[in-house]
Protein backbone atom coordinates (compact mmCIF):
# COMPACT_ATOMS: atom_id res chain seq x y z
CA UNK A 1 0.00 0.00 0.00
CA UNK A 2 1.48 3.34 -1.08
CA UNK A 3 1.08 6.24 1.33
CA UNK A 4 1.34 9.99 1.07
CA UNK A 5 1.85 10.21 4.84
CA UNK A 6 3.73 7.55 6.74
CA UNK A 7 2.94 9.18 10.06
CA UNK A 8 1.02 12.13 11.50
CA UNK A 9 1.93 13.90 14.71
CA UNK A 10 0.58 16.43 17.17
CA UNK A 11 3.36 18.43 18.79
CA UNK A 12 3.05 18.73 22.59
CA UNK A 13 -0.61 17.69 22.50
CA UNK A 14 -0.53 16.23 26.01
CA UNK A 15 0.12 18.52 28.95
CA UNK A 16 3.26 18.03 31.05
CA UNK A 17 1.10 17.35 34.11
CA UNK A 18 -0.76 14.57 32.25
CA UNK A 19 2.54 13.03 31.12
CA UNK A 20 3.95 13.14 34.66
CA UNK A 21 0.77 11.56 36.03
CA UNK A 22 1.01 8.70 33.53
CA UNK A 23 4.69 8.12 34.34
CA UNK A 24 3.95 8.00 38.07
CA UNK A 25 1.02 5.65 37.51
CA UNK A 26 2.90 3.45 35.04
CA UNK A 27 5.85 3.07 37.39
CA UNK A 28 3.48 1.90 40.13
CA UNK A 29 2.22 -1.01 38.00
CA UNK A 30 3.74 -4.42 37.45
CA UNK A 31 6.74 -4.23 35.12
CA UNK A 32 7.68 -7.00 32.67
CA UNK A 33 10.31 -7.60 30.04
CA UNK A 34 8.88 -6.61 26.66
CA UNK A 35 8.25 -9.34 24.10
CA UNK A 36 7.71 -9.16 20.34
CA UNK A 37 5.14 -10.52 17.94
CA UNK A 38 7.43 -13.42 17.13
CA UNK A 39 8.90 -14.10 20.57
CA UNK A 40 6.82 -14.21 23.74
CA UNK A 41 8.48 -13.35 27.04
CA UNK A 42 7.65 -16.72 28.62
CA UNK A 43 9.27 -18.51 25.71
CA UNK A 44 12.32 -16.22 25.72
CA UNK A 45 12.95 -16.80 29.41
CA UNK A 46 13.02 -20.57 28.88
CA UNK A 47 16.63 -20.46 27.66
CA UNK A 48 19.59 -18.07 27.64
CA UNK A 49 19.83 -18.27 23.85
CA UNK A 50 16.19 -17.30 23.31
CA UNK A 51 16.46 -14.44 25.79
CA UNK A 52 19.63 -13.20 24.06
CA UNK A 53 17.85 -13.26 20.69
CA UNK A 54 14.90 -11.35 22.11
CA UNK A 55 17.08 -8.67 23.69
CA UNK A 56 18.92 -8.25 20.39
CA UNK A 57 15.63 -7.34 18.72
CA UNK A 58 13.95 -5.60 21.62
CA UNK A 59 15.18 -4.57 25.04
CA UNK A 60 12.77 -2.57 27.19
CA UNK A 61 10.35 -2.89 30.09
CA UNK A 62 6.57 -2.58 29.79
CA UNK A 63 3.48 -2.33 31.97
CA UNK A 64 -0.07 -2.82 30.75
CA UNK A 65 -2.80 -0.25 31.44
CA UNK A 66 -6.52 -0.24 30.70
CA UNK A 67 -7.55 3.01 32.34
CA UNK A 68 -10.24 5.02 30.61
CA UNK A 69 -8.82 8.43 31.58
CA UNK A 70 -5.81 7.69 29.37
CA UNK A 71 -7.83 6.50 26.37
CA UNK A 72 -10.12 9.52 26.68
CA UNK A 73 -7.18 11.87 26.34
CA UNK A 74 -5.47 10.17 23.39
CA UNK A 75 -8.05 8.49 21.14
CA UNK A 76 -9.52 11.72 19.68
CA UNK A 77 -6.08 12.45 18.21
CA UNK A 78 -6.00 9.00 16.60
CA UNK A 79 -9.27 9.66 14.79
CA UNK A 80 -8.12 13.13 13.72
CA UNK A 81 -4.84 11.76 12.35
CA UNK A 82 -6.70 9.01 10.49
CA UNK A 83 -8.69 11.69 8.67
CA UNK A 84 -6.03 14.38 8.23
CA UNK A 85 -3.38 11.97 6.94
CA UNK A 86 -5.82 10.63 4.36
CA UNK A 87 -5.75 7.02 5.57
CA UNK A 88 -9.46 6.88 6.46
CA UNK A 89 -9.16 3.36 7.85
CA UNK A 90 -12.19 1.76 9.46
CA UNK A 91 -11.13 1.52 13.11
CA UNK A 92 -13.12 0.57 16.18
CA UNK A 93 -11.32 -1.16 19.05
CA UNK A 94 -8.16 -0.06 20.88
CA UNK A 95 -5.97 -2.65 22.58
CA UNK A 96 -4.55 -2.40 26.08
CA UNK A 97 -2.18 0.51 26.60
CA UNK A 98 1.52 -0.29 26.76
CA UNK A 99 3.59 1.88 29.12
CA UNK A 100 7.18 1.49 27.92
CA UNK A 101 10.44 2.29 29.65
CA UNK A 102 13.76 2.50 27.76
CA UNK A 103 16.87 2.74 29.93
CA UNK A 104 20.57 2.81 29.03
CA UNK A 105 21.31 0.80 25.84
CA UNK A 106 17.69 -0.36 25.55
CA UNK A 107 16.03 -0.18 22.15
CA UNK A 108 13.54 -1.74 19.71
CA UNK A 109 14.99 -2.67 16.31
CA UNK A 110 13.12 -2.50 12.98
CA UNK A 111 9.64 -4.00 13.18
CA UNK A 112 6.00 -3.70 12.19
CA UNK A 113 3.15 -3.68 14.70
CA UNK A 114 0.68 -5.39 12.37
CA UNK A 115 -0.02 -9.13 12.69
CA UNK A 116 -0.30 -11.38 9.60
CA UNK A 117 -3.67 -12.77 10.71
CA UNK A 118 -6.76 -11.39 12.48
CA UNK A 119 -7.05 -11.82 16.23
CA UNK A 120 -8.62 -14.92 17.71
CA UNK A 121 -8.45 -14.18 21.42
CA UNK A 122 -10.74 -15.95 23.84
CA UNK A 123 -9.69 -13.55 26.62
CA UNK A 124 -10.60 -10.46 24.59
CA UNK A 125 -13.46 -11.30 22.18
CA UNK A 126 -13.85 -7.64 21.17
CA UNK A 127 -10.67 -8.05 19.10
CA UNK A 128 -11.68 -11.27 17.36
CA UNK A 129 -11.45 -11.17 13.54
CA UNK A 130 -9.85 -7.72 13.67
CA UNK A 131 -6.37 -6.54 12.73
CA UNK A 132 -4.10 -3.75 13.92
CA UNK A 133 -4.54 -0.73 11.67
CA UNK A 134 -3.18 2.34 13.47
CA UNK A 135 -0.41 2.60 16.04
CA UNK A 136 0.08 5.57 18.33
CA UNK A 137 3.08 6.45 20.46
CA UNK A 138 2.98 9.23 23.04
CA UNK A 139 6.14 10.89 24.29
CA UNK A 140 6.02 11.22 28.07
CA UNK A 141 9.61 12.36 28.66
CA UNK A 142 11.20 15.63 27.64
CA UNK A 143 13.88 15.04 25.01
CA UNK A 144 16.44 16.85 27.13
CA UNK A 145 16.13 14.23 29.88
CA UNK A 146 17.75 11.46 27.82
CA UNK A 147 20.01 10.90 24.81
CA UNK A 148 19.49 8.54 21.87
CA UNK A 149 16.18 6.71 21.75
CA UNK A 150 15.01 8.47 18.58
CA UNK A 151 12.00 7.22 16.61
CA UNK A 152 12.65 6.32 12.97
CA UNK A 153 10.37 5.27 10.11
CA UNK A 154 11.35 3.36 6.97
CA UNK A 155 9.51 4.46 3.82
CA UNK A 156 11.08 1.76 1.63
CA UNK A 157 7.82 0.92 -0.14
CA UNK A 158 8.04 4.17 -2.08
CA UNK A 159 10.90 2.50 -3.94
CA UNK A 160 11.62 -1.18 -3.35
CA UNK A 161 15.29 -0.64 -4.20
CA UNK A 162 15.88 2.18 -1.73
CA UNK A 163 15.68 2.21 2.05
CA UNK A 164 14.58 5.70 3.05
CA UNK A 165 14.75 6.60 6.73
CA UNK A 166 12.77 9.40 8.33
CA UNK A 167 13.59 10.52 11.85
CA UNK A 168 10.59 11.92 13.68
CA UNK A 169 12.55 14.59 15.53
CA UNK A 170 9.47 16.26 17.01
CA UNK A 171 8.65 12.98 18.76
CA UNK A 172 11.20 13.99 21.41
CA UNK A 173 8.99 16.84 22.62
CA UNK A 174 7.14 15.98 25.80
CA UNK A 175 3.47 15.35 25.13
CA UNK A 176 3.84 14.75 21.38
CA UNK A 177 1.53 12.11 19.87
CA UNK A 178 2.62 10.23 16.74
CA UNK A 179 0.12 8.11 14.78
CA UNK A 180 1.02 5.78 11.90
CA UNK A 181 -0.33 2.74 10.03
CA UNK A 182 0.63 -0.39 11.94
CA UNK A 183 2.24 -1.98 8.87
CA UNK A 184 4.84 0.81 8.55
CA UNK A 185 8.36 -0.24 9.55
CA UNK A 186 9.81 1.71 12.48
CA UNK A 187 12.34 1.48 15.29
CA UNK A 188 13.48 3.12 18.52
CA UNK A 189 17.24 3.66 18.54
CA UNK A 190 19.24 2.71 21.66
CA UNK A 191 19.08 5.11 24.59
CA UNK A 192 22.60 6.29 25.44
CA UNK A 193 21.79 8.31 28.57
CA UNK A 194 18.81 8.71 30.89
CA UNK A 195 15.38 7.08 30.57
CA UNK A 196 12.72 7.43 27.87
CA UNK A 197 9.07 6.86 28.83
CA UNK A 198 6.31 6.43 26.27
CA UNK A 199 2.80 5.08 25.78
CA UNK A 200 1.79 2.87 22.87
CA UNK A 201 -1.76 2.07 21.78
CA UNK A 202 -2.82 -0.06 18.80
CA UNK A 203 -6.24 0.54 17.26
CA UNK A 204 -7.89 -2.35 15.45
CA UNK A 205 -10.61 -2.78 12.86
CA UNK A 206 -12.08 -5.22 10.36
CA UNK A 207 -9.89 -6.64 7.59
CA UNK A 208 -9.08 -4.28 4.70
CA UNK A 209 -11.65 -4.49 1.93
Amino acid sequence: MNLNNYFWYFDRALTPSFCDKVIEFGNSCREDLAGTGGVKVEEALSSKKKKKNLLKQRNSSVSWLTDWWIYREIMPYVHTANKNAGWNFEISTPEDIQFTKYKLNQHYDWHQDAWPNPYQDKDNPNLNNKIRKLSVTCQLTDGNEYEGGNLFFDTRNRDKNVTSLIECKDARNKGTIVVFPSFVWHKVAPVTKGTRYSLVIWTCGEMYK
